[in-house]
């Protein structure tokens, strides 16, 4: 159902913009407490403000310049329905004065060509210029180009209470469009976004939300029945099911995060989960005496390290604008000691898979090469290899995914096997 376009939904529209590129917090968490404090707004009149204010998030840097010196919110929303979203002055009548009506079409008119390429990818500069330099331009153009597109919903199914095809099957029959995912086994990829909080399937714990790229991480550490795996920065435990039911409930799987709320998130997806083979703990740092008791007796390290998260601008476009140069050193500082720390829980045959969902060499490739040169134990077992036994068809030494390749977030990752 599509909303009712008024002035006061676009005022909505506004005031949730300014909140918004003020920069002060996550954008998904401002938008989510502006509709708990408007409860008047419907589930369509909710999707048109979020769509509208995430359009210009994403197209940031190329409506500010079609928007020709005139930077209020207003401009800026005016130009993301008319240039992003593809409105029409009919359909923006509603709100449009007659004094804006020639500004608005000159500012459509602007060929993308007329601007510089990092402007015309919506990228910062210093962001663009790395991924000009790890891409090429015309391959950053692509990738920025599925950067600035909404991401699609993609479940995984919980293999410890169903089937792929079952639940298939069943959102067929609830009238929700869905078809297997095409990397992963478990994958299932929406083709809207209905409301799923409620769905018997969800409440039973069939299938959690979890980008398909995400999904082949589990894969590349191939945790096997009855080992003691850790997830060392567990979050809200996405991976962590995973891990859980590739074990087939079996074993001991430790959810390790430094966030008490990160870790309360956990709490209710691990009890629809079914799985009884996790247990999550908190941890001051990496350097926890709860890690160093496990030192040299685990079989398996997930490493899903903190990073600039730029892998993920189709959901959070917002960190573009709020993450630099500074951040991303001051991060692989972190990244490296994080991966140092779990390689010393593994014992001798064991395996590390270092990841990240960053786009950045510094990030990735710099970190594991690093840490390689200094630990000669350790051995880069190609991810093509690990995931072609599983039946995944995904090439490269490293897992290197990409939206506009793979239609999944940006993902990198490493297997990391210590020698017998």
């Amino acid at each position: 159902m599509k909303a009712r376009f008024t002035p006061a939904l676009f005022a909505h529209a506004e005031a949730v913009l300014g909140l918004l590129l003020r920069f002060d917090y996550p954008a998904d968490a401002v938008v989510s407490r502006y509709f708990r404090e408007h409860r008047e707004l419907g589930h369509a009149d909710r999707a048109f403000v979020a769509e509208t204010v995430f359009a210009v998030l994403r197209r940031g840097r190329s409506i500010e310049a079609r928007c020709a010196g005139k930077l209020s919110d207003r401009a800026r929303l005016l130009v993301a329905l008319a240039v992003t979203r593809g409105w029409s002055q009919r359909e923006l009548a509603p709100v449009l004065k007659a004094s804006e009506e020639e500004w608005l079409a000159a500012a459509k008119a602007m060929p993308d060509a007329d601007f510089r390429p990092a402007v015309r990818c919506d990228l910062p500069d210093w962001l663009y210029d790395r991924l000009e330099v790890q891409f090429g331009a015309e391959e950053a153009l692509r990738l920025a180009d599925a950067l600035n597109q909404p991401a699609p919903l993609d479940l995984r199914v919980n293999t410890v209470k169903t089937n792929r095809e079952a639940v298939l099957e069943r959102l067929a029959a609830d009238g929700i469009a869905a078809m297997p995912g095409t990397l992963s086994p478990l994958a299932i990829r929406l083709r809207d976004k209905p409301a799923l909080a409620k769905h018997p399937l969800f409440l039973e714990g069939a299938f959690e939300v979890q980008d398909e790229g995400s999904q082949l991480l589990g894969y590349l550490l191939e945790p096997k029945r009855g080992e003691m795996v850790v997830d060392f920065c567990a979050g809200a435990g996405g991976k962590t099911l995973l891990l859980g039911a590739l074990m087939k409930n079996t074993g001991r799987l430790y959810a390790y995060d430094v966030s008490d709320k990160r870790l309360a998130r956990l709490k209710p997806r691990l009890a629809r989960s079914g799985l009884s083979n996790v247990h999550p703990a908190r941890i001051e740092h990496e350097r926890d005496t709860k890690i160093k008791r496990l030192a040299g007796k685990v079989d398996r390290v997930l490493v899903d390290a903190p990073c600039s998260g730029l892998g993920t601008l189709r959901r959070n476009p917002d960190l573009k604008w709020r993450q630099g140069a500074d951040a991303v050193a001051e991060l692989a500082v972190k990244q490296a000691a994080i991966l140092e720390a779990a390689a010393k829980l593994v014992r001798p045959g064991g395996r590390v898979v270092y990841a990240t969902c960053s786009l950045l060499t510094a990030e990735n490739e710099a970190i594991v090469d690093a840490f390689l040169a200094s630990h000669p134990e350790f051995t880069l077992t190609p991810a093509s290899a690990v995931l072609a036994k599983q039946g995944i068809a995904v090439d490269g030494d490293t897992l290197r995914l990409l939206p506009h390749r793979h239609g999944s977030d940006g993902f990198f990752a490493a297997v990391l096997d210590k020698q017998s």
